[in-house]
């Protein structure tokens, strides 16, 4: 295929995409390296070694790189990390129980030990990438904030990929990372608790910030970073979300931001004899089919995804369930029946395509995947931006919400009977409009705007 914009010397460009070793954020960045393969790119996959097999699948080179202490690969509990890491995650799943504020607090005491862990030996890995491999820009994952403040400070040029809610990536002065925008309406925190969050994200804020100027000062004196949880690409900012009209606008600046509006393939490979036999088992006897997902870390959550089940049970005639239960499977396996089907991990994308509706917990991948496939669901927001999430999606008429803190079967049972009796007004229009755009579409534009880094700066923001 013929490169949609040439390299140095009439060659293909060369893009390293740099992701974190989480799953939910290293699968829908080898999409987009995918795509960027397709459109004409040669890409570069750089990440944990445990996500080589995603660069295979993505027709990119593989390149090992290790950015922070923490991972997921597929179930958080399950992951092999260090003790202190396991820690934190059941103490973050313990605070889930207690409430929205209650989780947001405990990742706002644990980010400064998840977020810039070794940013010297990132530095120098990024640095030693540079030398062996010569991209010509990179793409990184805007979570990764050593990788960030590593190009910053190398003076290389990237790309932004923002995983989650466009508002992780600061909108103003004002805006708090960690604060969430906007809340669903089964969930508003009191204004005590909402000013100690303040509080707590504004310390990370400046204690960030602080960190971020002293490595900069060692590696690179004459490249001041600025506030630290908006250090973002000067070029280009990808968002893998629909560019809804209520949300905060960017202040005006030369940055092109592309509302990418979702990471799904237009082809997802069927997942085999097994899954589909379970499928025509399950429809063969029930009018409708339910999925049960709740992202890599919460599927822990082994207490909510029992009373989702007996919620479906007592309260949906006519409707089977698939669940993904992480870990937990074996001590959920009691569930399992004519009419539930329990697994460990579960073929999400393609599942979307065979399934009525979805229960998930407003982590971006679910979402954007069921506005994609035109699914209707059900979220229970928990922590980080799913708060913001479950509040897009019912203002823009996609979702119901409810809060997972205070979960009862007769408003679990009657949301899904409204859910599959009568889908959300909104779905046909936005999934039409994330339709037209997707990882072939972000995959052009940053060619098309890295090929013109050098180009003379446009007067205001690019908002595509």
């Amino acid at each position: 295929m013929k490169p949609s914009q040439d390299g140095p010397a009439g060659r293909a460009p060369r893009v390293a995409v740099v992701s974190p070793p989480f799953l939910s954020h290293a699968q829908p960045l080898s999409v987009l390296a995918h795509a960027l393969a397709g459109a004409g790119a040669e890409v570069l996959f750089v990440s944990a070694p445990a996500f080589a097999p995603l660069a295979e699948a993505a027709g990119a080179r593989f390149e090992p790189l290790t950015v922070t202490r923490n991972a997921n690969t597929g179930i958080a509990r399950s992951t092999r990390q260090g003790a202190r890491e396991a820690e934190r995650l059941e103490e973050f799943l313990s605070s889930t129980r207690q409430g929205a504020v209650a989780a947001l607090l405990t990742q706002s005491r644990h980010r400064g030990e998840d977020m810039l862990a070794d940013p010297a030996q990132v530095v120098s890995g990024i640095g030693s990438l540079q030398e062996r491999c010569a991209p010509d820009w990179y793409v990184v994952d805007q979570l990764s904030y050593p990788v960030t403040l590593a190009l910053h400070c190398l003076g290389l040029p990237f790309a932004t990929f923002c995983p989650g809610h466009p508002t992780y990536l600061p909108h103003s002065p004002e805006a708090l990372f960690g604060v969430p925008y906007a809340w669903p309406r089964a969930i508003r925190p009191t204004e005590d608790s909402l000013a100690e969050l303040r509080r707590a994200a504004r310390a990370n804020d400046v204690a960030f910030t602080r960190r971020f100027a002293e490595i900069a000062r060692t590696h690179a004196p004459a490249r001041a970073p600025g506030r630290a949880f908006a250090l973002a690409s000067r070029h280009a900012v990808v968002f893998n979300y629909p560019r809804f009209p209520w949300l905060p606008e960017r202040q005006a600046g030369d940055t092109r931001y592309l509302y990418g509006g979702h990471c799904s393939p237009d082809r997802e490979p069927g997942p085999g004899a097994e899954w589909e036999g379970v499928v025509r088992r399950l429809r063969a006897s029930h009018e409708r089919l339910l999925l049960i997902a709740l992202g890599t870390f919460l599927s822990a959550r082994a207490d909510v995804l029992s009373l989702l089940v007996r919620a479906v049970r007592a309260h949906v005639p006519g409707c089977a369930v698939v669940l993904a239960a992480g870990d937990g499977a074996a001590s959920l396996s009691h569930l399992s029946g004519p009419d539930v089907h329990v697994a460990d991990v579960v073929p999400q994308r393609w599942l979307l395509r065979q399934v009525d509706a979805m229960v998930h917990h407003g982590g971006n991948n679910s979402f954007t995947e069921c506005l994609a496939s035109a699914t209707p669901a059900l979220v229970l927001p928990f922590s980080s931006d799913q708060f913001s999430i479950a509040h897009d999606a019912e203002r823009a008429g996609l979702a119901l919400s409810l809060d997972p803190s205070r979960l009862e079967q007769h408003a679990v049972g009657a949301a899904l009977r409204q859910l599959l009796a009568e889908p959300p007004g909104g779905l046909p229009r936005w999934t039409r409009a994330v339709r037209r755009r997707g990882p072939d579409w972000m995959a052009r534009r940053l060619l098309r705007t890295m090929h013109g880094v050098t180009a003379p700066a446009h007067s205001g923001p690019l908002i595509t």
